[in-house]
C-alpha cells in the first residue's frame, strides 16, 4: 500500500471524525423514530404518523442532551476508562530509559511533544496508542514486547504508534469506541424501563414484542456502528506501519518486530472487543479461534499480520 503522507492522512481522518460526529447521530435519531413507529403498528389503536413525529421531537432535546452527557463524560474519561480495561501502568523513566530514550529521539525526529508512556504487566507482545490531544496522548508496551524485542524492532514498534497519534488514528477509533458505547448504554436503559413497566403496560405479549423490537433495533444500531469501526480500523494499520518505515528508515525491523507479536499478542487483561482495535495485533484469544474464513476477515479489526510484512518487505 502506497503511503499517502501524513498530512493526507491527518485531513483523511479529521474527515472522518466529522462524518462520525454527525453520522452516529443521526443514525440514533433514526432507531428511535423507527422504534415509535413500529411500538404504534403493534398498538390496539395506532396513532396517525403526525403524532409518532411529535412524540420524537419532544423527545429529541432529552436525547441530545443524554448523548451530550455521555459523550461528554467518556471524552474526559477515555484514557483512565482504557487504563482499566488493559491493565495498564505509568511507565517511569527510572523504571526503564530504554524506552524513554527510543521514544524521545522518535519524537524529536519529527518535532512532536513526547506522549505518556504506561506498561501491561504481561508477557506476551503487544502495544497500542491512545488520546484525543497532546495532554491525554500515550503510548503503551506489554513488559513482553519490551524484554523480547531488540531495540531495532521496539523503535519499529513505538514508531507505529507514533504515527496513529500524528495520523489522527486514536482520536478517530476513540470517537467511535464512545459512540458504540452510547447504543450499548440506551438499549440497557429501554429493556429496564420495560422491566419496570414503563412501556407495554400490564400485557406479556406486549412487552415481550416491545423487547424483540428494542433487540433488534439495538443490534441494527451496534451493527452499523461496529461496521463504522471496521471500516477505519483496518486501514490504518497499513498506514502506521508505513509510516514508521519512513520515520525509521528500517522497514525490515519493523517487520521482524511483527512476526515476533504475531507468536504471542493475546492480553490477558483485555476483554473488550472495541479496546481491543487499538493494539498493534488483537489481542483477545478469541479473534485466534475464529481463524481466517471469509466471513471473520470482513469483520476483522487487523488485517493479517502476514499481508503486513508482505507490505513492509515491498518498501
Amino acid at each position: 500500500m502506497k503511503y499517502v503522507g501524513i498530512q493526507t492522512q491527518i485531513r483523511r481522518n479529521n474527515f472522518r471524525s466529522a462524518l462520525l460526529l454527525t453520522g452516529f447521530p443521526v443514525l440514533l435519531f433514526g432507531l428511535v423514530y423507527l422504534f415509535f413507529f413500529i411500538l404504534n403498528q403493534i398498538s390496539e389503536e395506532p396513532q396517525p404518523v403526525h403524532v409518532i413525529n411529535d412524540q420524537v421531537i419532544s423527545l429529541a432535546p432529552l436525547i441530545l442532551i443524554g448523548v451530550l452527557i455521555w459523550f461528554t463524560i467518556a471524552w474526559l474519561n477515555h484514557s483512565s476508562m482504557i487504563n482499566r480495561a488493559t491493565g495498564a501502568k505509568p511507565l517511569e523513566r527510572t523504571e526503564n530509559k530504554r524506552i524513554y530514550n527510543l521514544l524521545e529521539n522518535l519524537c524529536i525526529s519529527v518535532g512532536m511533544k513526547m506522549p505518556k508512556l504506561f506498561v501491561i504487566d504481561d508477557d506476551s507482545l503487544n502495544a497500542y496508542a491512545s488520546g484525543i490531544s497532546e495532554k491525554s496522548f500515550a503510548i503503551t508496551l506489554s513488559s513482553g514486547i519490551i524484554t523480547k524485542l531488540d531495540d531495532l524492532e521496539l523503535e519499529g514498534v513505538i514508531a507505529h504508534e507514533l504515527t496513529h497519534i500524528r495520523n489522527r488514528d486514536v482520536r478517530l477509533l476513540i470517537v467511535s469506541i464512545i459512540f458504540v458505547g452510547i447504543f450499548a448504554f440506551l438499549s440497557q436503559v429501554a429493556l429496564r424501563s420495560i422491566q419496570f413497566g414503563r412501556f407495554g403496560g400490564k400485557d406479556k405479549n406486549n412487552k415481550t414484542a416491545i423487547v424483540i423490537i428494542i433487540f433488534v433495533l439495538a443490534l441494527i444500531g451496534m451493527g452499523i456502528s461496529t461496521l463504522f469501526q471496521l471500516a477505519i480500523s483496518r486501514k490504518r494499520e497499513y498506514m502506521a506501519d508505513a509510516g514508521a518505515a519512513e520515520l525509521t528508515k528500517r522497514p525490515e525491523a519493523l517487520a521482524r518486530a511483527l512476526r515476533k507479536i504475531s507468536g504471542d499478542p493475546w492480553i490477558e487483561a483485555v476483554t473488550r472487543e472495541d479496546v481491543a482495535q487499538l493494539f498493534i495485533q488483537h489481542p483477545l484469544k478469541r479473534y485466534k479461534e475464529k481463524g481466517s474464513s471469509f466471513l471473520s476477515s470482513i469483520f476483522a479489526t487487523h488485517p493479517p499480520i502476514n499481508d503486513r510484512i508482505k507490505v513492509l518487505e515491498q518498501f
